[in-house]
Protein backbone atom coordinates (compact mmCIF):
# COMPACT_ATOMS: atom_id res chain seq x y z
CA UNK A 1 0.00 0.00 0.00
CA UNK A 2 1.33 3.42 -0.89
CA UNK A 3 0.14 6.96 -0.42
CA UNK A 4 0.21 9.38 -3.32
CA UNK A 5 1.41 12.96 -3.58
CA UNK A 6 -1.99 14.27 -4.66
CA UNK A 7 -4.16 12.47 -2.13
CA UNK A 8 -3.63 11.25 1.42
CA UNK A 9 -5.44 7.96 0.83
CA UNK A 10 -3.66 4.63 0.63
CA UNK A 11 -5.06 2.98 -2.46
CA UNK A 12 -5.55 -0.71 -3.18
CA UNK A 13 -2.84 -1.60 -5.70
CA UNK A 14 -3.58 -2.74 -9.24
CA UNK A 15 -1.69 -5.38 -11.20
CA UNK A 16 -1.07 -5.73 -14.93
CA UNK A 17 -3.66 -8.54 -15.06
CA UNK A 18 -6.30 -6.49 -13.23
CA UNK A 19 -5.81 -3.55 -15.60
CA UNK A 20 -6.20 -5.89 -18.55
CA UNK A 21 -9.31 -7.49 -17.08
CA UNK A 22 -10.96 -4.14 -16.27
CA UNK A 23 -10.25 -2.41 -19.61
CA UNK A 24 -10.30 -5.34 -22.09
CA UNK A 25 -7.22 -3.79 -23.72
CA UNK A 26 -3.88 -5.37 -24.72
CA UNK A 27 -0.24 -4.75 -23.77
CA UNK A 28 1.62 -3.24 -26.73
CA UNK A 29 4.36 -5.64 -27.92
CA UNK A 30 3.31 -7.91 -25.00
CA UNK A 31 5.34 -5.70 -22.65
CA UNK A 32 3.43 -5.84 -19.35
CA UNK A 33 4.69 -4.25 -16.15
CA UNK A 34 5.75 -6.35 -13.17
CA UNK A 35 4.66 -5.70 -9.59
CA UNK A 36 1.99 -3.50 -8.00
CA UNK A 37 0.58 -0.39 -9.65
CA UNK A 38 -0.31 2.03 -6.88
CA UNK A 39 -2.65 4.43 -8.67
CA UNK A 40 -4.11 5.48 -12.01
CA UNK A 41 -3.65 9.16 -12.87
CA UNK A 42 -4.88 11.46 -15.60
CA UNK A 43 -2.63 14.39 -14.61
CA UNK A 44 0.79 13.99 -16.22
CA UNK A 45 2.40 16.41 -13.75
CA UNK A 46 1.99 13.96 -10.86
CA UNK A 47 2.75 10.67 -12.64
CA UNK A 48 5.77 8.91 -11.12
CA UNK A 49 7.25 5.45 -10.58
CA UNK A 50 4.56 2.94 -9.63
CA UNK A 51 1.75 4.88 -11.36
CA UNK A 52 -0.21 4.24 -14.54
CA UNK A 53 -0.81 7.40 -16.60
CA UNK A 54 -4.14 7.38 -18.44
CA UNK A 55 -3.98 9.62 -21.52
CA UNK A 56 -7.31 11.39 -22.05
CA UNK A 57 -8.22 13.16 -25.27
CA UNK A 58 -10.42 16.26 -25.26
CA UNK A 59 -11.59 18.83 -27.78
CA UNK A 60 -8.56 21.02 -27.19
CA UNK A 61 -5.93 18.63 -25.83
CA UNK A 62 -4.47 15.18 -26.31
CA UNK A 63 -2.64 13.77 -23.30
CA UNK A 64 -0.92 11.20 -25.56
CA UNK A 65 1.47 14.12 -26.19
CA UNK A 66 2.67 13.83 -22.55
CA UNK A 67 3.48 10.10 -22.53
CA UNK A 68 7.17 10.68 -23.38
CA UNK A 69 7.40 13.23 -20.55
CA UNK A 70 5.82 10.92 -17.92
CA UNK A 71 8.18 8.12 -19.00
CA UNK A 72 11.12 10.50 -18.43
CA UNK A 73 9.73 11.21 -14.93
CA UNK A 74 9.95 7.53 -14.03
CA UNK A 75 6.36 6.46 -14.72
CA UNK A 76 6.51 2.98 -16.31
CA UNK A 77 2.92 2.50 -17.54
CA UNK A 78 0.64 4.43 -19.89
CA UNK A 79 -2.96 3.63 -20.81
CA UNK A 80 -3.44 4.85 -24.39
CA UNK A 81 -5.92 4.59 -27.25
CA UNK A 82 -3.04 4.20 -29.76
CA UNK A 83 0.61 3.21 -29.24
CA UNK A 84 3.06 6.08 -28.75
CA UNK A 85 6.78 6.15 -29.54
CA UNK A 86 7.99 6.10 -25.93
CA UNK A 87 9.99 3.81 -23.65
CA UNK A 88 7.07 2.77 -21.44
CA UNK A 89 4.70 -0.21 -21.02
CA UNK A 90 1.52 0.69 -22.94
CA UNK A 91 -1.93 -0.72 -22.32
CA UNK A 92 -3.82 -0.02 -25.54
CA UNK A 93 -7.60 0.41 -25.18
CA UNK A 94 -10.39 1.35 -27.60
CA UNK A 95 -11.13 4.68 -25.86
CA UNK A 96 -9.27 6.02 -22.83
CA UNK A 97 -12.28 7.97 -21.55
CA UNK A 98 -14.39 4.80 -21.52
CA UNK A 99 -11.44 2.85 -20.07
CA UNK A 100 -11.42 5.26 -17.12
CA UNK A 101 -15.11 4.40 -16.63
CA UNK A 102 -14.36 0.66 -16.83
CA UNK A 103 -11.60 1.00 -14.22
CA UNK A 104 -13.87 2.98 -11.85
CA UNK A 105 -16.70 0.47 -12.32
CA UNK A 106 -14.30 -2.43 -11.70
CA UNK A 107 -13.11 -0.89 -8.45
CA UNK A 108 -16.75 -0.32 -7.41
CA UNK A 109 -17.66 -3.95 -8.23
CA UNK A 110 -14.74 -5.22 -6.10
CA UNK A 111 -16.14 -3.43 -3.02
CA UNK A 112 -19.19 -5.66 -2.62
CA UNK A 113 -19.87 -4.55 0.99
CA UNK A 114 -20.13 -0.89 -0.04
CA UNK A 115 -23.41 1.00 0.36
CA UNK A 116 -23.64 3.73 -2.28
CA UNK A 117 -25.85 6.81 -2.29
CA UNK A 118 -26.03 8.76 -5.56
CA UNK A 119 -27.72 12.13 -5.80
CA UNK A 120 -28.32 14.80 -8.38
CA UNK A 121 -30.29 18.04 -8.63
CA UNK A 122 -30.07 21.59 -9.89
CA UNK A 123 -29.17 23.19 -6.57
CA UNK A 124 -28.23 21.95 -3.12
CA UNK A 125 -26.32 18.87 -4.34
CA UNK A 126 -23.05 19.79 -2.68
CA UNK A 127 -24.59 20.86 0.64
CA UNK A 128 -26.77 17.73 0.82
CA UNK A 129 -23.69 15.64 -0.01
CA UNK A 130 -21.70 17.33 2.81
CA UNK A 131 -24.58 16.72 5.25
CA UNK A 132 -24.68 13.04 4.25
CA UNK A 133 -20.91 12.86 4.58
CA UNK A 134 -21.22 14.22 8.12
CA UNK A 135 -23.90 11.64 9.01
CA UNK A 136 -22.12 8.62 7.52
CA UNK A 137 -18.44 9.32 8.25
CA UNK A 138 -19.22 9.39 12.00
CA UNK A 139 -20.28 5.73 11.64
CA UNK A 140 -17.76 4.20 9.21
CA UNK A 141 -15.15 5.13 6.57
CA UNK A 142 -17.00 6.98 3.79
CA UNK A 143 -15.93 8.08 0.30
CA UNK A 144 -17.47 11.46 -0.59
CA UNK A 145 -17.31 13.21 -3.95
CA UNK A 146 -14.67 15.95 -3.74
CA UNK A 147 -15.09 19.37 -5.33
CA UNK A 148 -16.76 19.13 -8.71
CA UNK A 149 -15.66 15.57 -9.61
CA UNK A 150 -19.25 14.74 -10.57
CA UNK A 151 -19.10 14.26 -14.35
CA UNK A 152 -18.22 11.38 -16.70
CA UNK A 153 -14.52 11.82 -15.84
CA UNK A 154 -14.79 12.88 -12.20
CA UNK A 155 -17.09 10.06 -11.07
CA UNK A 156 -14.79 7.19 -12.18
CA UNK A 157 -11.79 9.10 -10.77
CA UNK A 158 -13.55 9.19 -7.38
CA UNK A 159 -14.35 5.46 -7.63
CA UNK A 160 -10.64 4.75 -8.14
CA UNK A 161 -10.13 6.02 -4.57
CA UNK A 162 -12.32 3.27 -3.07
CA UNK A 163 -10.55 1.13 -0.49
CA UNK A 164 -11.51 -2.11 1.26
CA UNK A 165 -12.41 -0.33 4.51
CA UNK A 166 -14.96 2.01 2.91
CA UNK A 167 -18.48 1.12 4.10
CA UNK A 168 -20.31 4.02 2.43
CA UNK A 169 -19.92 6.22 -0.63
CA UNK A 170 -21.81 9.44 -1.34
CA UNK A 171 -21.57 10.22 -5.03
CA UNK A 172 -22.74 13.52 -6.47
CA UNK A 173 -23.73 13.18 -10.14
CA UNK A 174 -23.88 16.23 -12.41
CA UNK A 175 -25.56 16.50 -15.79
CA UNK A 176 -24.24 18.73 -18.53
CA UNK A 177 -25.78 16.65 -21.34
CA UNK A 178 -28.41 13.95 -21.87
CA UNK A 179 -27.04 10.47 -21.16
CA UNK A 180 -24.29 11.58 -18.76
CA UNK A 181 -26.12 10.53 -15.57
CA UNK A 182 -27.18 7.27 -17.23
CA UNK A 183 -23.46 6.60 -17.75
CA UNK A 184 -22.22 7.67 -14.30
CA UNK A 185 -25.02 6.05 -12.28
CA UNK A 186 -24.31 2.79 -14.14
CA UNK A 187 -20.68 3.06 -12.94
CA UNK A 188 -21.55 3.72 -9.28
CA UNK A 189 -24.38 1.12 -8.99
CA UNK A 190 -26.18 2.84 -6.09
CA UNK A 191 -28.45 1.17 -3.55
CA UNK A 192 -30.14 4.51 -2.90
CA UNK A 193 -30.40 7.38 -5.39
CA UNK A 194 -32.56 10.31 -6.33
CA UNK A 195 -33.10 13.89 -7.39
CA UNK A 196 -33.10 16.78 -4.92
CA UNK A 197 -34.85 19.23 -7.28
CA UNK A 198 -35.32 20.28 -10.90
CA UNK A 199 -34.22 23.91 -11.17
CA UNK A 200 -32.94 26.09 -13.96
CA UNK A 201 -29.21 25.21 -13.93
CA UNK A 202 -27.84 24.23 -17.38
CA UNK A 203 -31.00 25.44 -19.15
CA UNK A 204 -28.90 26.11 -22.25
CA UNK A 205 -27.80 22.50 -22.76
CA UNK A 206 -31.22 20.94 -22.25
CA UNK A 207 -33.51 23.44 -23.95
CA UNK A 208 -35.86 23.77 -20.97
CA UNK A 209 -36.72 22.27 -17.62
CA UNK A 210 -38.43 19.22 -19.20
CA UNK A 211 -35.06 18.31 -20.70
CA UNK A 212 -33.34 18.84 -17.34
CA UNK A 213 -35.90 16.56 -15.69
CA UNK A 214 -35.32 13.82 -18.30
CA UNK A 215 -31.53 14.06 -17.93
CA UNK A 216 -31.56 13.91 -14.13
CA UNK A 217 -34.22 11.17 -14.01
CA UNK A 218 -31.67 8.84 -15.65
CA UNK A 219 -30.34 8.33 -12.09
CA UNK A 220 -33.27 5.99 -11.31
CA UNK A 221 -32.32 3.46 -14.01
CA UNK A 222 -29.38 1.88 -12.18
CA UNK A 223 -30.55 1.57 -8.56
CA UNK A 224 -30.28 -1.99 -7.21
CA UNK A 225 -33.74 -3.66 -7.52
CA UNK A 226 -33.85 -4.09 -3.73
CA UNK A 227 -32.78 -0.46 -3.24
CA UNK A 228 -34.72 2.76 -2.72
CA UNK A 229 -35.56 5.69 -4.98
CA UNK A 230 -35.62 9.12 -3.32
CA UNK A 231 -38.22 11.57 -4.64
CA UNK A 232 -38.63 15.34 -4.04
CA UNK A 233 -42.34 15.48 -3.10
CA UNK A 234 -42.68 19.26 -3.37
CA UNK A 235 -40.98 19.61 -6.78
CA UNK A 236 -43.25 20.74 -9.60
CA UNK A 237 -41.84 17.90 -11.76
CA UNK A 238 -42.58 15.20 -9.18
CA UNK A 239 -45.10 13.39 -11.40
CA UNK A 240 -42.59 13.05 -14.27
CA UNK A 241 -39.93 11.98 -11.76
CA UNK A 242 -42.16 9.23 -10.32
CA UNK A 243 -42.61 7.78 -13.83
CA UNK A 244 -38.84 7.16 -14.03
CA UNK A 245 -38.72 5.17 -10.78
CA UNK A 246 -38.04 1.45 -11.21
CA UNK A 247 -37.61 0.24 -7.62
CA UNK A 248 -40.47 -1.02 -5.46
CA UNK A 249 -39.21 1.00 -2.50
CA UNK A 250 -39.48 4.80 -2.60
CA UNK A 251 -39.03 7.50 -0.01
CA UNK A 252 -40.13 11.08 -0.58
CA UNK A 253 -39.02 14.23 1.21
CA UNK A 254 -40.26 17.80 1.41
CA UNK A 255 -43.77 19.16 1.79
CA UNK A 256 -46.25 16.36 1.06
CA UNK A 257 -43.53 13.71 1.49
CA UNK A 258 -42.78 11.13 4.16
CA UNK A 259 -39.82 13.11 5.53
CA UNK A 260 -40.49 16.80 6.02
CA UNK A 261 -39.74 19.78 8.25
CA UNK A 262 -42.18 21.63 10.50
CA UNK A 263 -41.78 24.37 13.11
CA UNK A 264 -38.95 25.93 11.10
CA UNK A 265 -37.18 28.82 12.86
CA UNK A 266 -34.61 30.63 10.71
CA UNK A 267 -31.75 32.43 12.49
CA UNK A 268 -29.06 34.63 10.90
CA UNK A 269 -26.48 31.81 10.71
CA UNK A 270 -28.43 28.66 11.59
CA UNK A 271 -31.92 27.18 11.78
CA UNK A 272 -34.03 24.93 14.00
CA UNK A 273 -36.79 22.61 12.84
CA UNK A 274 -38.72 19.45 13.63
CA UNK A 275 -37.68 16.57 11.39
CA UNK A 276 -40.73 14.39 10.72
CA UNK A 277 -40.03 10.83 9.53
CA UNK A 278 -41.73 7.41 9.51
CA UNK A 279 -39.31 6.55 12.38
CA UNK A 280 -40.47 9.45 14.55
CA UNK A 281 -39.98 13.19 15.06
CA UNK A 282 -36.80 14.93 16.28
CA UNK A 283 -35.75 18.54 16.79
CA UNK A 284 -32.69 19.50 14.74
CA UNK A 285 -30.39 22.47 15.45
CA UNK A 286 -28.91 22.90 11.98
CA UNK A 287 -25.68 24.95 11.68
CA UNK A 288 -26.79 26.27 8.26
CA UNK A 289 -28.77 29.39 7.41
CA UNK A 290 -31.75 29.56 5.08
CA UNK A 291 -34.96 27.66 4.44
CA UNK A 292 -33.30 25.98 1.42
CA UNK A 293 -30.77 24.32 3.75
CA UNK A 294 -33.60 22.98 5.94
CA UNK A 295 -34.91 21.34 2.73
CA UNK A 296 -31.40 20.03 1.94
CA UNK A 297 -31.34 18.52 5.47
CA UNK A 298 -34.67 16.73 4.91
CA UNK A 299 -33.24 15.35 1.64
CA UNK A 300 -30.09 14.14 3.44
CA UNK A 301 -32.28 12.52 6.11
CA UNK A 302 -34.27 10.68 3.43
CA UNK A 303 -31.14 9.27 1.74
CA UNK A 304 -29.65 8.26 5.11
CA UNK A 305 -32.85 6.56 6.35
CA UNK A 306 -33.11 4.66 3.08
CA UNK A 307 -29.62 3.22 3.57
CA UNK A 308 -30.44 2.05 7.10
CA UNK A 309 -29.12 4.85 9.34
CA UNK A 310 -31.00 5.46 12.61
CA UNK A 311 -32.82 8.72 13.25
CA UNK A 312 -30.56 9.55 16.23
CA UNK A 313 -27.43 9.16 14.09
CA UNK A 314 -28.98 11.32 11.37
CA UNK A 315 -29.77 14.15 13.82
CA UNK A 316 -26.25 14.03 15.30
CA UNK A 317 -24.69 14.07 11.84
CA UNK A 318 -26.83 17.02 10.69
CA UNK A 319 -26.02 19.02 13.83
CA UNK A 320 -22.27 18.49 13.30
CA UNK A 321 -22.26 19.14 9.54
CA UNK A 322 -20.10 21.87 8.06
CA UNK A 323 -20.64 23.74 4.82
CA UNK A 324 -18.30 23.31 1.88
CA UNK A 325 -15.91 26.18 1.13
CA UNK A 326 -17.72 28.99 -0.69
CA UNK A 327 -21.14 27.72 0.44
CA UNK A 328 -22.61 30.31 2.79
CA UNK A 329 -19.44 30.66 4.89
CA UNK A 330 -19.79 33.49 7.43
CA UNK A 331 -16.70 35.67 7.99
CA UNK A 332 -16.91 38.47 10.57
CA UNK A 333 -14.43 41.33 10.20
CA UNK A 334 -14.98 44.09 12.79
CA UNK A 335 -18.51 45.35 12.21
CA UNK A 336 -18.66 43.86 8.70
CA UNK A 337 -20.06 40.41 7.96
CA UNK A 338 -18.94 38.77 4.73
CA UNK A 339 -20.91 35.77 3.50
CA UNK A 340 -18.88 33.76 1.01
CA UNK A 341 -21.33 31.91 -1.26
CA UNK A 342 -19.06 32.12 -4.28
CA UNK A 343 -18.72 28.42 -5.07
CA UNK A 344 -21.39 28.52 -7.78
CA UNK A 345 -24.81 29.92 -8.62
CA UNK A 346 -28.04 29.32 -10.47
CA UNK A 347 -31.24 31.40 -10.40
CA UNK A 348 -32.80 29.29 -7.60
CA UNK A 349 -29.75 29.41 -5.33
CA UNK A 350 -29.27 33.16 -5.95
CA UNK A 351 -32.81 33.85 -4.67
CA UNK A 352 -32.19 31.55 -1.68
CA UNK A 353 -28.94 33.42 -0.88
CA UNK A 354 -30.79 36.75 -0.91
CA UNK A 355 -33.25 35.34 1.67
CA UNK A 356 -30.32 34.43 3.94
CA UNK A 357 -28.82 37.91 3.52
CA UNK A 358 -32.19 39.48 4.40
CA UNK A 359 -31.94 37.71 7.81
CA UNK A 360 -28.64 39.43 8.69
CA UNK A 361 -28.05 42.69 10.55
CA UNK A 362 -27.00 46.18 9.44
CA UNK A 363 -26.94 47.45 5.85
CA UNK A 364 -27.39 44.43 3.56
CA UNK A 365 -25.52 44.28 0.23
CA UNK A 366 -25.81 41.45 -2.31
CA UNK A 367 -22.90 41.34 -4.76
CA UNK A 368 -23.96 39.12 -7.62
CA UNK A 369 -21.88 37.78 -10.51
CA UNK A 370 -23.25 36.39 -13.75
CA UNK A 371 -24.93 33.00 -13.88
CA UNK A 372 -23.63 30.78 -16.67
CA UNK A 373 -25.08 27.92 -18.72
CA UNK A 374 -28.49 29.52 -19.23
CA UNK A 375 -28.24 29.51 -23.03
CA UNK A 376 -30.62 31.74 -24.97
CA UNK A 377 -32.65 32.54 -21.85
CA UNK A 378 -29.67 34.15 -20.02
CA UNK A 379 -30.69 37.81 -20.45
CA UNK A 380 -34.31 37.07 -19.53
CA UNK A 381 -33.29 35.02 -16.46
CA UNK A 382 -31.02 37.85 -15.23
CA UNK A 383 -33.82 40.38 -15.86
CA UNK A 384 -36.19 38.31 -13.69
CA UNK A 385 -33.50 37.92 -11.02
CA UNK A 386 -32.90 41.67 -10.91
CA UNK A 387 -36.63 42.26 -10.59
CA UNK A 388 -37.01 39.73 -7.73
CA UNK A 389 -33.84 40.44 -5.74
CA UNK A 390 -34.48 44.15 -5.17
CA UNK A 391 -37.92 43.28 -3.76
CA UNK A 392 -36.28 41.19 -0.98
CA UNK A 393 -35.42 42.79 2.36
CA UNK A 394 -31.95 43.91 1.29
CA UNK A 395 -30.60 47.43 0.81
CA UNK A 396 -28.32 47.17 -2.23
CA UNK A 397 -27.77 44.74 -5.08
CA UNK A 398 -24.50 45.17 -6.97
CA UNK A 399 -24.55 43.19 -10.22
CA UNK A 400 -21.22 42.47 -11.92
CA UNK A 401 -20.65 41.00 -15.37
CA UNK A 402 -21.94 40.77 -18.92
CA UNK A 403 -25.57 40.32 -17.79
CA UNK A 404 -25.50 42.99 -15.06
CA UNK A 405 -27.31 45.49 -17.36
CA UNK A 406 -30.11 42.94 -17.93
CA UNK A 407 -30.46 42.47 -14.16
CA UNK A 408 -30.58 46.24 -13.71
CA UNK A 409 -33.35 46.55 -16.30
CA UNK A 410 -35.35 44.01 -14.29
CA UNK A 411 -34.76 46.00 -11.09
CA UNK A 412 -35.88 49.20 -12.79
CA UNK A 413 -39.17 47.57 -13.78
CA UNK A 414 -40.07 47.73 -10.06
CA UNK A 415 -40.39 50.54 -7.51
CA UNK A 416 -37.03 49.45 -6.02
CA UNK A 417 -34.90 50.20 -9.08
CA UNK A 418 -32.53 52.48 -7.15
CA UNK A 419 -31.29 49.55 -5.05
CA UNK A 420 -29.47 48.03 -8.03
CA UNK A 421 -26.09 49.08 -9.45
CA UNK A 422 -24.62 47.35 -12.51
CA UNK A 423 -20.93 47.02 -13.49
CA UNK A 424 -19.38 45.06 -16.34
CA UNK A 425 -16.19 44.21 -14.42
CA UNK A 426 -15.02 43.61 -10.84
CA UNK A 427 -12.50 46.47 -11.24
CA UNK A 428 -15.41 48.87 -11.89
CA UNK A 429 -17.48 47.49 -8.99
CA UNK A 430 -14.75 47.66 -6.33
CA UNK A 431 -14.60 51.49 -5.96
CA UNK A 432 -18.40 51.59 -5.63
CA UNK A 433 -18.31 49.00 -2.82
CA UNK A 434 -15.51 50.88 -1.01
CA UNK A 435 -17.56 54.05 -1.35
CA UNK A 436 -20.65 52.27 0.00
CA UNK A 437 -18.75 51.33 3.17
CA UNK A 438 -17.45 54.87 3.57
CA UNK A 439 -20.90 56.47 3.22
CA UNK A 440 -22.48 54.10 5.78
CA UNK A 441 -19.88 54.59 8.54
CA UNK A 442 -20.20 53.77 11.43
CA UNK A 443 -23.06 51.33 10.72
CA UNK A 444 -22.57 47.57 10.61
CA UNK A 445 -22.94 45.98 7.17
CA UNK A 446 -23.53 42.48 5.77
CA UNK A 447 -22.22 41.53 2.31
CA UNK A 448 -23.08 38.36 0.42
CA UNK A 449 -20.98 37.45 -2.65
CA UNK A 450 -22.26 34.92 -5.17
CA UNK A 451 -21.89 34.03 -8.85
CA UNK A 452 -21.18 31.13 -11.19
CA UNK A 453 -17.81 29.45 -10.67
CA UNK A 454 -16.19 31.09 -13.71
CA UNK A 455 -16.92 34.61 -12.39
CA UNK A 456 -14.55 34.14 -9.40
CA UNK A 457 -16.55 36.43 -7.13
CA UNK A 458 -14.28 35.38 -4.24
CA UNK A 459 -11.59 37.63 -5.82
CA UNK A 460 -13.81 40.71 -5.52
CA UNK A 461 -14.70 39.75 -1.95
CA UNK A 462 -11.02 39.36 -1.01
CA UNK A 463 -10.17 42.71 -2.66
CA UNK A 464 -12.88 44.49 -0.67
CA UNK A 465 -11.88 42.83 2.62
CA UNK A 466 -8.31 43.99 2.07
CA UNK A 467 -9.45 47.59 1.81
CA UNK A 468 -11.13 47.62 5.23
Amino acid sequence: MHTSTTSTVALEPWTADLLLQATQGYWFKDQAPVGDIKRILTDSRHAEAGDAFLALTGERFDAHDFVVQVAANGCQIAIVSHPVDADICQLVVADTRLALGHLGAYRRAQNTQLKVIALTGSSGKTTTKEMLGSILSRLAPTLITRGNLNNDLGVPMMLLELRAEHQYAVMELGASHQGEIDYTSNLVQPQVAGIINIGTAHLGEFGGRDGICRAKSEIYAHIAPSGTSIIPAADDFVDSIRQSVKTEQCLSFGEGGEIFATQIALHPQSSTFSLNTPQGVRTVDLPFAGEHNVQNATAAAAFALAIGITLDDIVQGLEQAQGAKGRLNFIQQDKYLFIDDTYNANPTSMRAAAEVLAQQGGVKVLVMGDIGELGASAAQQHYMLGRDLVAQGINFVVAVGEFAPAAQEGARSTQYGKKMQAFLTQQQALPFLIDLIATHQPQSMSFLFKGSRYTHMETLMADLMEKL
